[in-house]
């Protein structure tokens, strides 16, 4: 009796570690740059010796990221920015590793640093991008930054930095709870000049809500199925309990 409760009760464990991944796909839905998790479920066996297992457990794992493009939205604002095919902007992590992002909602800091939507500081060409005063600012398809210097004359135009993008292959990456995307051996990235930006727009998120609820309202049946096995197996339990008290 015991083997059943314990494995209905690994795989209701591991359908709420499931719905975690889901949830929070679904409330990135709205996040601009957010590519969505992938959740998978697969049997471990327990082995006592030689020989087959004695039982499976379940086990959730997030084996990868959905780097699919989400649908672009028209902003007209001239800091944000939409990453062309499979590109990346660079940016600076809180810990201070090289990191990756689609988001492309910039702002400036009272300081003239470039940071992304979250403040995490733009990376360029010589590192961190701080831009000086300005009248105008530009951004090119290549990432370079160009600005008319505050006073000067509209024709007076200075190129500050370029932005540093990059176009690493999938399988060299990993994603951190962080929501950033790194290589996975901590190298940096060279940039390519083959990657482009699309000045005033930013990409969605790829999550497909539709999917995210279908998937979030069929793992809640299944972890109700586990916890009425669990209570079938006590039930079961108690009455050949009174069974040998009676004999």
């Amino acid at each position: 009796m015991d083997k059943a409760i314990y494995l209905a009760m690994s795989a209701g464990q591991n359908i709420m570690s499931a719905q975690a991944i889901h949830s929070n796909n679904l409330a990135n839905a709205n996040t601009t740059g957010f590519q969505a998790d992938f959740a998978q479920a697969r049997s471990m066996g327990v082995y006592y010796g030689d020989g087959h297992s004695t039982r499976a457990y379940a086990m959730t794992e997030s084996p990868g990221t959905n780097f699919n493009h989400g649908a672009l939205i028209d902003t007209g604002r001239d800091l944000d920015v939409a990453v062309d095919t499979d590109g990346w902007l660079t940016v600076q992590a809180q810990d201070g590793r090289e990191a990756f992002t689609r988001g492309g909602s910039l702002r400036l800091s009272p300081t003239g640093q470039l940071l992304t939507g979250n403040n995490l500081p733009v990376m360029g060409d010589g590192g961190p991008i701080s831009i000086p005063p300005f009248d105008k600012l530009t951004l090119g398809a290549d990432g370079t930054i160009t600005i008319q210097p505050e006073g000067q004359a509209a024709g007076v135009l200075a190129i500050v930095d370029r932005i540093k993008l990059v176009r690493p292959n999938y399988e060299d990456l990993q994603k951190g709870l962080d929501g950033l995307v790194s290589r996975k051996d901590g190298q940096e990235e060279q940039p390519d000049p083959r990657v482009r930006v699309q000045s005033g727009f930013l990409e969605g998120s790829n999550v497909d809500t539709v999917d995210e609820l279908t998937q979030i309202m069929a793992m809640a049946r299944q972890y109700e199925i586990n916890i009425k096995l669990m209570k079938t197996v006590d039930e079961n339990s108690q009455a050949a309990t009174s069974l040998l008290k009676s004999s």
